[in-house]
């Protein structure tokens, strides 16, 4: 793991649990797996989630494979625990790279969908996102990367949870941003847009939106975690070091339909 791509880069996941699932055949995480594929390029890994077990599941599964990890805990619905999180998994010797994976869904229709919905929703799909941006450009090595993890619904409608839709769309304008600002430190920031992923979350989803697994998506096949990993570590490793503030959709076609 020392010759990766990421060898000697300390990498902050933010998110880097899966959701507990019932499904004894569940599938890894997003979160799970980027952490994990990181770790396999070399990098040094800070698992930061709300749920420590989660988290400590990750960092155990990339020791085991003969990595590095340690765990941060926090809730980055709050600034406070944003601030907390940054500075913990830097601890002063600076980040290479940040992968935000956190997002939740409320509502649903512009009708069911609550002043509540709306706020808890950019509460947590962007503005976070924003807290530990602010936080982390000034952490991040020269050459470092910020990979925002979005969704397809950010790119075309579909999910019928207008705060999630936009809140997702934001992020790309968000990136933009922190692309354009880290720029001038050799800094980088780019959007991962994935489409039908089978993580216990898609799972999760079907099951109360049927017609979710009858998408007709061009590949024929859902995607998978490790699919979105790949892309991510991508986007942190030297290999994508000309490309900045776009948008890579992991979606088998999705966005062509």
């Amino acid at each position: 793991m020392s010759d990766g791509r990421l060898a000697g880069r300390r990498v902050l996941v933010v998110g880097a649990g899966t959701q507990p699932s019932d499904d004894p055949d569940a599938p890894v995480g997003n979160g799970r797996a980027i952490a994990v594929a990181a770790a396999r390029e070399g990098a040094a890994v800070v698992c930061a989630d709300r749920d420590r077990g989660a988290a400590e599941e990750t960092a155990s599964w990339i020791e085991t494979d003969g990595g590095t990890a340690t765990v941060v805990v926090g809730d980055v619905s709050t600034e406070e625990s944003c601030v907390t999180v940054v500075a913990e998994a830097a601890g002063g010797d600076g980040l290479g790279g940040v992968v935000l994976n956190v997002g939740i869904g409320r509502g649903g229709g512009l009708a069911g969908t609550t002043a509540e919905d709306w706020d808890t929703t950019f509460a947590i799909n962007l503005r976070s996102h924003f807290l530990v941006a602010r936080e982390a450009l000034p952490q991040l090595d020269e050459g470092g990367s910020f990979v925002f993890i979005s969704s397809v619904a950010g790119l075309k409608p579909g999910s019928r949870l207008p705060a999630y839709d936009a809140s997702k769309a934001g992020l790309a304008g968000l990136c933009r941003h922190v692309a354009l600002e880290g720029a001038r430190r050799g800094v980088r920031a780019n959007v991962v847009a994935p489409g039908l992923i089978d993580t216990p979350l898609g799972r999760w989803a079907s099951r109360g939106r049927a017609s979710r697994d009858r998408t007709p998506v061009p590949l024929g096949r859902q995607g998978t975690a490790w699919e979105v990993a790949a892309a991510t570590v991508f986007l942190l490793s030297d290999e994508a070091s000309y490309i900045t503030g776009q948008t890579l959709a992991v979606d088998g076609g999705l966005t062509l339909i």
